[in-house]
């Protein structure tokens, strides 16, 4: 498995912007504790400072705040299989569950092989009938996203599931080529 490795420390003059480009999982990691940042209410500015942020949350103490951050982005890192990682595990493992967490069309258009795309009749299946303590390999497009799923497999008892870091994107650069690499267009 990868190292853990700690991106360059936060302070309470940082921007949530760059709090959030340096450990993208704060978010999550905000909301799980102090529910500050999942909707509307508890939402904050790209241009807050996490001081102002925690000021205006109840006063929480920033350093407390950092800490939390820095120690989910260590628990993050570890529910995380490299796109090496993924490929040797494959190898000694053909009938690994890949499961795809992107959009059906996006899974249609570019898969990992052998991967399944992951719909709400799949999940049911895996909770009643899969043994919980085999791996479990979840991807999204760059990895940004795919930990909310991981979170989720390992909340319902699987404790190997684990999300492709960067995702299919990481997989088709380091591992298959022959996979077309793409963007997503954002309407604006």
């Amino acid at each position: 498995m990868t190292t853990p490795t700690q991106p360059a420390p936060l302070h309470g003059d940082m921007t949530m912007a760059t709090v959030l480009q340096t450990y993208p999982g704060a978010q999550r990691a905000l909301f799980s504790r102090y529910h500050i940042g999942g909707c509307r209410s508890c939402g904050f500015s790209p241009n807050e400072t996490l001081a102002a942020l925690c000021q205006r949350n109840e006063n929480l103490p920033v350093e407390e705040v950092i800490e939390h951050i820095q120690t989910s982005h260590v628990g993050d890192l570890k529910l995380q299989i490299s796109p090496e990682e993924l490929d040797l595990l494959r190898g000694q493992n053909p009938d690994l569950q890949v499961l795809d967490v992107r959009t059906r069309e996006e899974h249609e258009a570019v898969k990992i092989p052998g991967s399944q795309l992951l719909t709400q009749d799949l999940v049911q299946t895996l909770f009643s009938s899969a043994d919980k303590n085999q791996p479990i390999i979840l991807y999204d497009h760059q990895g940004d996203r795919v930990l909310d799923a991981v979170a989720y497999f390992v909340g319902h008892g699987f404790s190997e599931a684990k999300g492709l870091a960067g995702g299919i994107d990481a997989y088709s650069t380091d591992i298959d080529p022959s996979l077309p690499r793409y963007r997503i267009e954002l309407e604006g």
